[in-house]
This record gives C-alpha cells, structure tokens and sequence, in this order.
C-alpha cells in the first residue's frame, strides 16, 4: 500500500466519528495550549528582567571595585589602572570621580547647582560615549553636559516657586557651543573658598534609557582634578579614593568573560552583567523546566482520550483489519495506519494549541497592564513582558503533544496487529 493510499485510509477513518476525534483533538488542544501558557509567564519574566539588566549597564562593561588582599581592602590606584589596561581584551578604561564642593553653573541669569565628574576623555572615547549633540572636548576649557543639564538653569523667580504641573522649567535654548561660567565653593581649613571657572560645552550626553534618571552633571577632564578637587579641601580623617568610579570594557561579548576573570585572578573585586545573567538563566532555566513538566501533565492526561479513541477504533475496525490481513496487509503497515491516526490527532490539536497560545498570549501582555494601572491608579505605560512564547517552546510543546499522542496510540495498534483474522472475518457488522 503506498503512502498517499494510506493517508487517504486515514483521513476516511477518521471522519468516520467526527464527534469522538473532535473532542480528542479538543483535549489534546487544551494540554497543549495550558503547557505552552504557563511557559509562556517563565520565559515572559526571564526575558523583561533580561532587557532591564541590559538596559541598566553596557554588557561589554566590568566595574572594578578596588582588590582584596592579605593587608586587607585597597582602592584602584593609577597603577592599578595601567595594569588593567594590559589584560587582553580590554579596549578602554574609564576612571571617574567626583568634584568635592558646592558648584553652581551660571547663564545669564539663570543658575543651578550641579556635579562635575572628572573623568580620561581619550578612554571615554574608546569606550563609546554616546552624544546626542556635539562631540566630545579636546582642549581643557571644553565640556560635555548631561541630558537633564539645561532644566537646572533655573531664574529667581524658578528658584523661588515650586513647578507646577506641565510647566516647562529651565533653559530651553541651544547650549552646544555656548560658554558658561561654574563658581565651585570648598571648605579649605574650616573657611569657604570660591574659585570661578569658564567652560565651553562642546556635547550633549544622551537621554539615559530610565525615565527616572536625571543626569545634569558636567564631564570634564582629568587635567583639571586638582582644581576641582583641592587637596586642602578633603578632610583628614576622610580616606578618599582616587577614582569614584573604575569601568572596564571588553572588545566584545566573547572578551567579557575573559577579562573579568583574569582581574578575579589578579584580587580585584568586579562586576558585570554577563556574570548576574549568568546566574540568572541558570534559575529560570530551572524555572521553566520546572513550568514545562507541569503543563505536561495536562498533555498526558489528554493522552487518556486518546488512548480509548484509538482502542475502540481498534474494536469498530476488527472485522476491517481481518479483511487487509487476508489480502495480505503487512502488520508493519496496519500498525503504522493507526500509529498515524494517533499522530494526526496530537499534530491537529498541537497546531490548534499553538494558535490559541499566540492569541492568549498577546491578549495578556495587552490586558494585564491596563488592570495593573487601574487598580494601582498609574497613569504610566508598563514595560513588562508578562507572557513571551519563542520558537523553541513551540518545538518543545508541539514534539511533546505529538510524542504522547503517538505513545498512547501505540498499544491499540499492536492489538490491531495481533487480531485472529478468522475471528474478524467471522464477526458481524
């Protein structure tokens, strides 16, 4: 019997109970589509806290937080800094600190109080600071501001009232280029002492990815540390690290791993985000295993229909399989018909599943924020992936739906192959 003869076998038969195959095909539906949703809420979760990760730090970045040895704590030091850059896969390393003080910026009459952050403009380019105006300084009176920086420029008037509602605050005018003029206020000796500067902005940082963050600082370069930061203006008792802030940054993705080894060997205390998503895929690795075992209960107990379905088959069809074993039907090719039977049924109601799942699936990313805001009275748009449904759980969900479907046919149609053919020839209609 060829193939094609034999699926044509197949579907006839099958149309044979409509009623009983749909209500199989509906039960394997269901397992399938409950195993793939909750899934779904693993592999929803895994990916929202993913992309935020991902979103908070640069993946190629490792901070260096000092190095842990035998005398105890020590912070990066310029040595320290140098060794760093001689690891292999390391493209930059950026070093920032902070300005001590008061520093107040000044355009016309408008002022506002801000951070200047000391840092190597030639790492910072090898690093790829991002503008979102300008270009980065190249002499030492030019600057770079960050995004929120205009919205500190505040008048008296700004100064002396609270913001209302939709009310635009700060400078609105074009700031690249402009010249302004910093007054930075220290504490030398228990006395205040002011000391004005004049900066050029050459570019504008880009908007941080987190609405919630303001950054309104100023990026200077090293050169002018002892400026901003006189030695006289540090408290004696106050042990001051020389870098607030020590980033290192691989080549590339595969470079990561390398490089923050090798400063784990070395003592130094790091961080970076290959190493918390690391740890983080091995938990919802466990996670969605975990969910994918507990949908597939529901699949085998859809695979209880499919077994009676088959058996009586099986029984209905005794006095047929007795006629194709007396013209010579192989066993092989009467097992395999109902082998395909079972199939056709997990492959219809895994398709169907899978169809459903896609709907749910949208329908809950859409709805569940809309219920979160209203009952929690936001007004902002959530960005939280609640259900995702990528290929491989399709694969995994389908190939489980269609396997127990196949294994639950799998005894009817070794009876069907063990049926006495004259005891079927013999049994009426």
């Amino acid at each position: 019997m060829k193939f094609n003869d034999q699926v044509k076998l197949v579907r006839r038969n099958m149309k044979k109970n409509r009623l009983r195959v749909f209500m199989t095909i509906l039960a394997t539906t269901m397992g399938c589509a409950f195993l793939i949703m909750l899934a779904s809420v693993g592999f929803g979760i895994h990916k929202s806290v993913t992309e935020e990760i991902k979103k908070q730090q640069i993946l190629t970045e490792v901070q260096v937080n000092g190095s842990e040895s035998k005398d105890g704590y020590k912070a990066v030091s310029k040595e320290d800094v140098e060794d760093i850059k001689k690891i292999g896969g390391v493209k930059a390393v950026v070093t920032r600190i902070t300005s001590m003080g008061q520093l107040e910026a000044k355009l016309d009459d408008r002022k506002g109080d801000v951070m200047a952050v000391i840092t190597n403009m030639e790492e910072e380019i090898k690093a790829g600071m991002t503008l979102d105006k300008g270009r980065l300084p190249e002499k030492e009176n030019e600057i770079v501001i960050g995004y929120h920086f205009a919205s500190q420029l505040l008048t008296e008037k700004e100064l002396s009232t609270e913001a209302q509602e939709g009310e635009t605050r700060g400078y609105t005018g074009e700031l690249l280029n402009k010249e302004i003029s910093f007054t930075l206020t220290t504490e030398t000796d228990g006395e205040k002492v002011s000391k004005d500067f004049a900066f050029k902005i050459v570019g504008i940082k880009k908007e941080p990815s987190r609405d919630w963050i303001v950054d309104s600082n100023v990026y200077v370069g090293e050169s002018l540390r002892d400026e901003l930061i006189p030695p006289g203006s540090i408290p004696k008792d106050f042990d001051m690290p020389l870098y607030n802030e020590v980033k290192a940054y691989a080549k590339d993705m595969q470079s990561v791993q390398i490089v923050t080894e090798e400063l784990k060997s070395k003592g130094y205390l790091v961080y970076s985000v290959t190493e918390e998503l690391e740890q983080m895929n091995m938990f919802f690795t466990a996670l969605k295993a975990g969910l994918i075992f507990v949908g597939t209960v529901a699949v085998l107990i859809a695979s209880i229909g499919i077994f009676n379905t088959m058996t009586m088959a099986v029984t209905e069809r005794t006095q047929e399989i007795g006629i194709m074993k007396a013209v010579g039907a192989q066993p092989n090719i009467i097992k395999r018909l109902f082998l395909m039977e079972s199939a056709y049924i997990g492959i219809m109601g895994s398709a169907i599943g899978v169809a459903i799942s896609y709907a749910i699936s949208m329908l809950a990313n859409k709805v569940i924020p809309i219920i979160i805001n209203s009952t929690t009275e936001s007004d902002g748009s959530m960005d939280f992936t609640f259900s995702y449904i990528p290929v491989s759980l399709v694969v995994i969900a389908a190939s489980i739906s269609i396997g127990v479907a196949i294994v639950s046919g799998l005894r009817p149609a070794m009876k069907a192959t063990s049926i006495n053919v004259l005891s079927a020839l013999r049994r009426e209609l």
